[in-house]
Parts: C-alpha cells; structure tokens; sequence
C-alpha cells in the first residue's frame, strides 16, 4: 500500500500550516479557505493522485540582500517561474516539500525558508503522466546564504538571478505578486 493510499500525517500538517497563516488580504483568506476545504476533503489532497487536484509547494528564492531573485525556465512552459513541485510521501511538512524543490531546482545549499506562507495560488497544469489537474499552490520565501551559486538542474531549461526591478516580462500576475510579497517580507 503506498503512503497516499491511506491517512497520510502530511494532511493535518498542511492543515495546521494553512490554518496558522494570517492571509494577507479577502482574495488570499477566500484561497486559504478553499485549500483548509480540499486537504479536509480529500485523503489524498497533498498528492499527485488526488483527481480532485492537489497540494503543491513551492518558493520564490532571494539572494541574501533581498535585491534579487532566482527564477527557474520550466521546460513546458518555456517561461520563468519560481521554484517548486509536487509534494512527496517522504517530506515531513509542506515547508520541507517547498525547501526540498528549492534546493533540488536551484543547487544552492543552506537555504533557510520562511516556514510562514507568503502566498497561496491555484493553476491549472498538465502533470507528467499528461493529465489535466489543479495544483493549489503554498508558497514560500526562502533566502540563499551569502555564497551562493545556482545551477541548473535537469528539471529546468536554465535558472538565474534576476534583480527585483527588472524581472522578465513574461512573468505571470501571480508571480509578480509572490515576488513582491516575498520583498515586502524581507
């Protein structure tokens, strides 16, 4: 029996994550809402097999002054976003989940998240085995340390900083916001 076939202890947590965020405005509380109903409702919500969609975790990565921010070129979207994916059966917390894809997206050891949410978002995706789903995004502020060199890896086209004022245009609403969500944070 795999770990989502059955209660799962990611649920509660993500429950307790989700609960203690103070959201920062109606849009994100009516979000924070929607994903308290869907990890309640669903035994397997915070994984890939969830029909219904599932939780996802990711993190908008800052170099160390907070001026700069590591984005990742996803290979099917061909755009800049931030780092994250699909929460795993062996991730202890969403947060663990967010840092893991982060670390694993970016190269960069020594990470330290936020383990407070900095945004919440839900986007339609085709996840890999090509089948349309719901990703309800937690999102997260993480802070690279004072040396850190990014590399890519063979999840992406290609990863690099970029400074706060002057991002890449085809970056979407929602990342905007994350990534000024995320500054503000700072």
């Amino acid at each position: 029996m795999a770990a989502h076939d059955k209660y799962h202890p990611l649920l509660d947590q993500a429950g307790r994550t989700l609960n203690r965020w103070s959201a920062p405005d109606a849009h994100q509380r009516r979000l924070r809402s929607e994903f308290i109903r869907h990890v309640s409702g669903h035994t397997d919500s915070v994984f890939r097999s969830c029909a219904h969609g599932h939780v996802t975790a990711s993190a908008i990565v800052l170099d160390h002054t907070g001026r700069r921010v590591l984005m990742t070129k996803h290979p099917r979207l061909g755009r800049w976003i931030q780092m994250g994916g699909h929460i795993e059966p062996t991730d202890a917390t969403v947060e663990a989940a967010a840092l893991r894809e982060a670390t694993e997206e970016s190269g960069i050891v020594g990470l330290v998240l936020d383990p407070d949410p900095v945004d919440l978002d839900i986007h339609s995706f085709e996840c890999p085995k090509g089948v349309p789903n719901r990703h309800l995004d937690v999102r997260f502020r993480v802070v690279a340390p004072v040396d850190a060199v990014a590399s890519c890896s063979d999840e992406s086209l290609a990863v690099d900083w970029f400074d706060v004022g002057a991002l890449p245009r085809e970056l979407d609403a929602s990342t905007l916001r994350l990534i000024a969500r995320a500054v503000a944070r700072g």
